[in-house]
């Protein structure tokens, strides 16, 4: 009786290590997508941010200083307002939703800046380049990519620890159907804003390329 009982305990914590294991395995997924949707938004903002402060600050004649001081500004800006959309659209003020973003998405977009600008620190010219300039965008899709990559395991570490933006997540969608004013905030989904990026990085680089030839 002891064998059987013995046996049956056995087989039953063996199904439970394997389910336990399963489930790891697919949270492990969950997270991945999490951190890089986490990721793409905050680059999207970065990049709009960043592009736009370099057309300000040239249109207007600002220092170099000056100009990514505004670039580095207004890409915080971006990166949280393209997080605050969803929990805006989910329910939430605008005041709880900037609380929210600013604990969510410091970290990761003060990471990309970092990263972002020493890159292009370290291509020559590509500071000085100018928006008309293929080493302007050549530069900037590098230095994109390695803000990426630097801030992705960031957020898969803040996420795996209820952290970053494991506080906005359960907030998306929070109230059912969307309506009133709430309809016309836009949803974004990560494919999308990658693609974004991409097209914009690209048409970029075409315009810069073809003003070089002319």
């Amino acid at each position: 009786m002891n064998d059987a009982a013995t046996s049956a305990r056995t087989h039953h914590d063996a199904h439970g290590a394997h389910h336990a294991h399963g489930a790891d395995a697919g949270h492990g997924g969950g997270l991945a997508s999490m951190a890089a949707s986490a990721t793409l938004h905050c680059l999207t903002g970065c990049a709009i941010g960043e592009i736009l402060g370099l057309m300000i600050g040239t249109a207007v004649g600002l220092a170099a200083g000056a100009t990514i001081a505004l670039s580095v500004a207004l890409a915080f800006f971006f990166g949280y307002a393209l997080s605050s959309l969803p929990l805006l659209r989910g329910g939430l003020s605008l005041r709880a939703a900037l609380a929210l973003v600013l604990a969510a998405d410091t970290v990761s977009i003060l990471t990309m800046e970092v990263v972002d600008n020493l890159v292009m620190a370290v291509i020559p010219g590509a500071m000085d380049a100018g928006l008309v300039n293929a080493v302007f965008w050549v530069g900037m899709s590098i230095s994109l990519v390695a803000a990426f990559a630097a801030a992705y395991p960031v957020n898969r570490w803040l996420l795996s620890r209820g952290k970053g933006h494991a506080l906005t997540h359960a907030h998306h969608g929070a109230s059912g159907a969307v309506t009133g004013w709430r309809r016309f905030i836009p949803d974004l989904p990560a494919p999308a804003l990658a693609a974004a990026i991409a097209a914009f990085m690209l048409g970029g680089l075409v315009v810069a390329v073809a003003d070089g030839l002319a």
